[in-house]
């Protein structure tokens, strides 16, 4: 089959230059590019559909096709130019997505492809306007959906009116629905994504949760190649750079790999650390963002979301004298990172990822491969991985269960880190995950008849939105 990923937002290189630095560029572009790969490998034609950016700051994104080393003959990187030539955010992104449809549809011509997998509410835009105007089924795979988020941005008690001008919540919403409305079938990673996300108000208008044929629960998976147990020549490098800080290896680590963003909730597991004395005495706090070497110089180069938050985890380690036990560590690649993993794995330290809410979670699985015990939050997808006992949950609002989650796994890491890599090895691989896509839409293109169709126009819906979320939060 000739499949299309459609993902506007972000961008994708054969060096993953950004990836999980910048918010456009977080995990669910490490979900398209290792399920595209996994399915190339399959014998499939997979293009990956994207911006074209021509913008000296952003200079990886400026050509119009690229491809990852090893994959050139099946997969393809195709950026299209649409919204000018500089880098905009996904929120800016909105206005100029037909135009994005309309120069990928001209350059297919009379070959079409067979199907497209969207991503995101963008990505679902794009899709659903590609099947109005070709007749091309698509499915949609949200990733996080835009309800849920603003529904914690206001309890936050900010401003319903201020959140839909930042984040243009209406617009994505409205996007969400017609993406469930019109796919052909939708992939979610669990069954709690499923109920707990697409059962929310806003949306059933637009699909039913109960549904079994328009719902596929797919999980991702790790990258069996890079997050492993086996040590490498990029473990040995890793391990002299880190060796070299003092105290690093004196004990073991909690350890956490996140942007600054204010739902990963990095400041509520630092605010827990401060609170307990035993757990300041058990293990450090090894915090793995991208970007930052020097938190207290770094900060004046960030945005403002990620400025405050920064900010607020610097005031909890001066205000609690902690400069000496908390360490940032800035990595620059996967193959760094699990090698990063692997060296505080074999200290008998733990991961931790305490989101206020989180629909999946790569993070924890890969993790937990390289032999981490995974501390994960409550709220959302880890639930149902880590269920069999294989990790802790604990709720990320309440600094107790943080601290207590922590320390328990801390002392029961051979138990628990072993647990964790059988569960993940046995379960989750992307090849796993390719072959339930392949099938799901194998089943659709074989009985799909290609039309271009007259239904209800994307955005339709989205003063209706603003009036609802008006009411309700006014």
């Amino acid at each position: 089959m000739h499949v299309v990923f459609m993902n506007p937002q972000g961008n994708f290189d054969p060096q993953d230059s950004y990836l999980t630095e910048h918010p456009d560029f977080g995990g669910q572009l490490v979900y398209v590019k290792e399920l595209a790969q996994a399915m190339s490998r399959r014998g499939h034609k997979i293009d990956i559909v994207t911006r074209r950016v021509q913008d000296k700051s952003w200079p990886e994104f400026s050509s119009d096709q690229d491809s990852y080393p090893g994959f050139e003959e099946n997969l393809r990187i195709l950026r299209f130019s649409f919204g000018g030539k500089k880098f905009l955010k996904k929120e800016e992104l909105w206005p100029h997505i037909p135009d994005l449809v309309d120069k990928m549809l001209q350059f297919y011509g009379e070959n079409q492809p067979d199907f497209i997998t969207s991503h995101y509410a963008d990505g679902g835009y794009a899709a659903k306007l590609a099947l109005e105007l070709a007749g091309i089924p698509f499915s949609f795979t949200g990733h996080s959906l835009g309800a849920q988020k603003l529904d914690k941005l206001v309890l936050a008690n900010n401003s319903w009116s201020n959140l839909n001008e930042q984040f243009k919540f209406s617009k994505r919403i409205a996007a969400e629905r017609n993406s469930m409305k019109y796919a052909a079938k939708i992939f979610v990673s669990t069954d709690q994504e499923r109920v707990d996300q697409y059962s929310h108000p806003l949306y059933q208008k637009a699909v039913d949760t109960f549904n079994g044929q328009k719902f596929e629960v797919i999980p991702p998976g790790v990258n069996e190649t890079i997050f492993n147990q086996r040590l490498s020549s990029t473990d040995t490098r890793q391990a002299s750079k880190l060796d070299a800080i003092p105290g690093l290896n004196e004990k073991p680590a909690i350890l956490v790999s996140s942007r600054l963003d204010k739902k990963k909730n990095i400041e509520g597991l630092v605010k827990a650390y401060s609170e307990s004395r035993a757990l300041r005495n058990a293990a450090s706090l090894v915090l793995c963002v991208r970007g930052i070497d020097d938190p207290k110089l770094d900060i004046f180069s960030l945005e403002k979301e990620e400025k405050e938050v920064l900010g607020n985890i610097i005031d909890t380690i001066d205000s609690n004298n902690m400069a000496s036990q908390v360490y940032f560590l800035n990595i620059s690649s996967q193959l760094e990172l699990a090698a990063t993993y692997r060296y505080f794995a074999q200290l008998g330290s733990v991961f931790a990822l305490t989101s206020v809410y989180e629909p999946f979670g790569l993070a924890p699985i890969e993790a937990a491969a390289t032999g981490l015990v995974p501390i994960v939050t409550k709220n959302g997808g880890p639930a149902d991985i880590f269920s069999n006992g294989s990790g802790i949950l604990i709720d990320p609002l309440c600094p107790k269960s943080i601290a207590n989650g922590l320390m328990e796994g801390l002392n029961k890491h051979t138990e628990l880190s072993s647990a964790a890599v059988k569960h993940v090895n046995k379960k989750f691989s992307w090849n796993k995950t390719a072959d339930g896509y392949i099938t799901a839409i194998d089943k659709i293109v074989s009985t799909h008849i290609k039309s271009a169709s007259t239904q209800e126009s994307v955005l339709d819906c989205e003063e209706e939105i603003e009036t609802y979320l008006t009411r309700r939060f006014t």
